[in-house]
C-alpha cells in the first residue's frame, strides 16, 4: 500500500475577513475560494473552513465550533524567528519556547491563538541558536 498522507482537515471560523487575514498573514496560507467558503492551503495540505453561511454535508458527529481546534505548523527556521514574526503581527505567545515531539522528532514550540481562540503551535526542528 502506498503511504497515506493527510489531504485536509476542517476548522470552523466565525468571521471570514478576520480569519482570512490571520491565516494568510500570520501562517502564510494561500487563500482558496471554494463556493461560498474559503480554504487555507499550505503546500499539499489544506484547511477547509466551515463558517458563516456554510452548510456543508456531511459533517462530523460533533462539529468543532470556532475556537475548538488545536493545530501545529512546522516553522522552517529557528524558533526565535517565529516569536519575532508573531510579535510583528501583534500575536501574543502564550507558552514557549518549550521542547516538543512532533512528526519529525524532537523540536521546539511556541503556542498562540487564532482570532477565534483555537490553539495554534509553531514547531521548529531547526537549531535554537541565534546566529550572529
Amino acid at each position: 500500500m502506498s503511504q497515506i498522507k493527510l489531504d485536509h482537515c476542517v476548522v470552523h471560523v466565525s468571521d471570514w475577513g478576520r480569519s482570512n487575514a490571520f491565516y494568510r498573514d500570520v501562517l502564510g496560507a494561500e487563500l482558496v475560494k471554494v463556493g461560498s467558503r474559503w480554504a487555507y492551503r499550505f503546500g499539499e495540505t489544506q484547511l477547509n473552513c466551515h463558517g458563516p453561511d456554510v452548510h456543508a454535508t456531511p459533517v462530523a458527529k460533533l462539529p468543532v465550533m470556532p475556537g475548538g481546534s488545536d493545530l501545529c505548523f512546522v516553522w522552517p527556521e529557528p524558533i526565535h524567528t517565529a516569536i519575532v514574526h508573531l510579535e510583528k503581527h501583534g500575536v501574543q505567545v502564550e507558552v514557549g519556547p518549550v521542547p516538543r515531539f512532533g512528526s519529525r522528532g524532537h523540536g521546539t514550540s511556541v503556542y498562540f491563538r487564532d482570532p477565534d481562540g483555537s490553539l495554534m503551535e509553531f514547531i521548529s526542528y531547526e537549531s535554537n541558536q541565534q546566529s550572529g
